[in-house]
């Protein structure tokens, strides 16, 4: 896409910062030659030629942090293992990508597999690591099948394996063996918190686990493991290779580097653009053609649909960490939804509510039961038949939720239910005084034509 109108005195290309995706476009992306000729494997050279402890404070010093959602310094997260206890260690990709709004990492996973390999043979490198896994979402069976061919690739080439193969083909002296496991999840939401997805992994029911012990200490197997997100691994061989300055060269001094983000919802053009962290949403609008044609944006979620909604006084908030945060939001997995003024509040609200009373495990009481009413709430107000107090009720459940369950889940459905009534009660009111929803679902693209639910053994 080219843009030509300038941005802060800025063209658009030099805002953007593409290293992940540099060339998604090209043919056969996904290869292992075609990555070759974008200097794949230079960033494993140099790490397997470094102490481990070097390579950690490498990543520390460059200020990665995870790209998942939380933002943990991923060099800290990597810090956190035991040396010299006698125990494996393990890596543990996290792509169950499964957060309403974001879609960064099967992208990525489609598109270039081997960054994330060759990222994760310098993780397991550097935390003394001898077998990793990949916990991806099931349903993607495309991206299953060319992350299976990119793995027999690396066997291949000698990059895994056994550690005489691996020593004969890298030239490395003492190089340890090292495999990696790729493994389909069954699609669960929960399945995206760390320790859901070990259970998972070990072939359990996946449920969050009671924390301490953390995963570092007692993770898969109960070994120490690392958990990380595909992007956070993609982007470590790219600093091993160009160095921790020209990493620090981009974004804020607290939230440095490259991202993806996730732009979609009513937009002109969806996509993935991956730029520096701190630029702002209007930044990203102007170089995808802004919203859809006639239409203003009314609110969008900076990272997906978890995290607190914005509104269009926040197109300036730096899209980082700390930006986000100060705006009362998070950064999450940057999923930036965008809704215009055709789109109901109360409607949106609601099937995202839907979608965490689904999707909860059931395991602790806040979440499983606040989450049933909070559905119920919601579709009377959508309907006309909520009452004034019940906006109280609402953010009383929410409140009862956030903060107490056992996970982040809660959370995340706790979220959109304080945001929206903070800037949109008048909204919530008029479905109440008016008798039901005054927007008309045709007139949004969003959600137009989809049924409603009857998970929770209520009639739509």
């Amino acid at each position: 896409m080219t843009v030509t109108t300038e941005i802060n005195g800025h063209s658009p290309e030099k805002l953007l910062a593409p290293v992940l995706s540099a060339f998604w476009d090209q043919p056969n992306s996904w290869a292992l030659r075609t990555y070759l000729r974008h200097e794949g494997y230079e960033g494993m050279r140099k790490a397997l030629a470094m102490d481990p402890d070097a390579v950690i404070a490498l990543v520390k010093d460059a200020g990665l942090r995870g790209r998942g959602g939380a933002g943990f310094p991923t060099g800290m997260k990597w810090q956190f293992i035991p040396q010299g206890d006698g125990k494996p260690h393990y890596l543990v990709v996290n792509a169950d990508e499964s957060e309403p709004g974001t879609c960064k990492d099967i992208p990525l996973l489609y598109a270039n597999p081997h960054s994330l390999i060759e990222g994760m043979i310098i993780a397991c490198h550097a935390i003394r690591s001898e077998h990793a896994f990949i916990y991806l979402r099931g349903e993607v069976v495309p991206v299953l099948r060319r992350l299976h061919e990119a793995v027999r690739e690396a066997y291949e080439a000698g990059y895994l394996g056994t550690a005489e193969r691996r020593r004969q083909k890298l030239g490395v002296d003492g190089l340890p063996g090292l495999d990696i496991t790729v493994h389909a999840g069954a699609g669960a939401y929960i399945c995206g918190e760390e320790t859901a997805l070990l259970d998972s992994l070990e072939g359990r029911r996946g449920q969050p686990r009671l924390r301490p012990p953390f995963p570092a200490v007692a993770g898969l197997y109960a070994c120490p493991t690392v958990v990380n997100n595909v992007e956070s691994i993609a982007s470590v061989p790219a600093i091993l290779n160009k160095g921790k300055e020209w990493f620090r060269s981009m974004g804020s001094e607290k939230s440095p580097g490259f991202t993806l983000y996730s732009l979609s919802g009513h937009v002109a053009n969806p996509g993935q653009y991956e730029g520096p962290l701190g630029i702002t949403l209007r930044q990203l609008l102007e170089m995808s053609g802004g919203m859809r044609p006639g239409h203003r944006l009314k609110f969008w979620t900076p990272g997906g649909s978890s995290t607190p909604l914005l509104t269009d006084e926040h197109l300036d908030v730096p899209l980082d960490y700390e930006g986000v945060g100060a705006a009362g939001s998070m950064l999450g997995t940057k999923a930036l939804q965008c809704f215009d003024e055709t789109t109901c509040v109360v409607r949106a609200v609601t099937r995202w509510t839907e979608f965490y009373a689904h999707e909860s495990c059931g395991k602790c009481t806040p979440c499983r039961e606040g989450t049933y009413w909070l559905v119920q709430l919601l579709r009377d107000l959508e309907a006309g038949k909520g009452r004034m107090e019940d906006l109280d009720k609402l953010a009383d459940i929410a409140d009862n939720i956030n903060g107490k369950s056992f996970c982040a889940l809660g959370d995340g459905a706790a979220s959109p239910i304080f945001s929206s009534l903070k800037y949109f009660r008048e909204e919530y009111e008029q479905h109440i005084t008016g008798g039901g929803c005054p927007f008309d679902p045709a007139k949004s693209t969003v959600w137009a034509d989809e049924p409603r639910s009857t998970h929770l053994g209520v009639n739509a």
